[in-house]
C-alpha cells in the first residue's frame, strides 16, 4: 500500500523481497509458505512506482533463531529485532554495496504468549478464538544493513483490541478467508476486512502491517534521498 509510494518518494531504486525460496515445497517444508500470487501481486506494485529490484531468497532460519531466543527468555521486541538484522545482514553480506532493508513482526498476547502462523484452518481458529474479546501487541522491526553490518534500527509496537467473537462467527472467518490470513500473524488481515474485527486500535498503520514506514523515511531524508521526478 503506502510503503512503496513512499520508498518511490525518497528515491530508493532497488527493493530485495525477503523470499526464502521460489520453490513452493522448499517454503512448505520450513514453514515458510509465500505463494506466487503474492510475490507475483508486490512485484507488479514496486514496478508501477518505476523501481528496479531482485527478489533474493534470504534462507534464514528463523523458527531455530527464534527458539533459540526463546531459550535465553528474550524480550519479544528482541527477538523481532534479531529477526529483521538476521534478513538483512543475510542480503547485505551477499551485496555489500547495497542499502538493504529488513523487517519482522511479532505477535504478543496480554499475557505474553507469541503467536504463529496457522498451518491449518483448526490452528486459525484456535488463534483466532484466543485474541477474541482480548488485546494483543503487534512488535515490527526494521534493520537497515549496509557492507554487512546494521547502520539504523527501529522497534515500534502497536495496540490492538479485537472484538468478542462467537465460535461460529471464528470458524465462518476463518473458512472465509483461509487463503489470505494462512500467511499471517494473527490469522488476519488487517489491509483487508481484518480491521473490522478490531474495537480499538492504537498505533502506526504502517507498524501493524509489518514495517513502521514513517522513522525509515526520517533516516532516507537524513541520508540525502530525495523523489526522483
Amino acid at each position: 500500500t503506502g510503503r512503496h509510494d513512499a520508498l518511490g518518494f525518497c528515491g530508493v531504486n532497488r527493493a530485495s523481497l525477503g523470499v526464502q525460496d521460489l520453490n513452493l515445497h522448499v517454503q512448505e517444508a520450513i514453514g515458510r509458505v509465500q505463494p506466487f500470487e503474492i510475490v507475483r501481486d508486490c512485484v507488479e506494485m514496486l514496478r508501477a512506482e518505476g523501481l528496479a529490484f531482485e527478489a533474493i531468497p534470504a534462507r534464514v532460519d528463523e523458527e531455530s533463531l527464534r527458539e533459540a531466543l526463546l531459550a535465553e527468555s528474550a524480550r519479544p521486541r528482541d527477538i523481532a529485532d534479531c529477526l529483521a538484522e538476521a534478513k538483512s545482514l543475510k542480503i547485505s553480506r551477499k551485496f555489500p554495496k547495497a542499502m538493504v532493508i529488513g523487517s519482522d513482526q511479532i505477535l504478543v498476547t496480554e499475557n505474553g504468549e507469541l503467536l504463529n502462523k496457522a498451518d491449518t484452518l483448526e490452528q486459525a481458529e484456535v488463534t483466532i478464538a484466543k485474541l477474541a474479546g482480548k488485546s494483543h501487541r503487534l512488535i515490527s522491526a526494521i534493520v537497515v544493513c549496509e557492507e554487512g553490518k546494521p547502520v539504523w534500527r527501529i522497534i515500534d509496537s502497536a495496540k490492538l483490541m479485537m472484538k468478542p467473537m462467537a465460535a461460529q462467527e471464528v470458524i465462518a472467518y476463518v473458512a472465509r478467508h483461509w487463503d489470505v490470513i494462512r500467511y499471517c500473524a494473527g490469522c488476519y488481515r488487517f489491509e483487508a476486512e481484518g480491521a473490522n474485527l478490531f474495537t480499538n486500535v492504537e498505533g502506526r498503520p504502517s507498524t501493524i502491517i509489518g514495517m513502521p514506514i514513517e522513522p525509515l523515511l526520517d533516516y532516507l531524508t537524513l541520508r540525502g534521498y530525495e523523489r526522483q521526478l
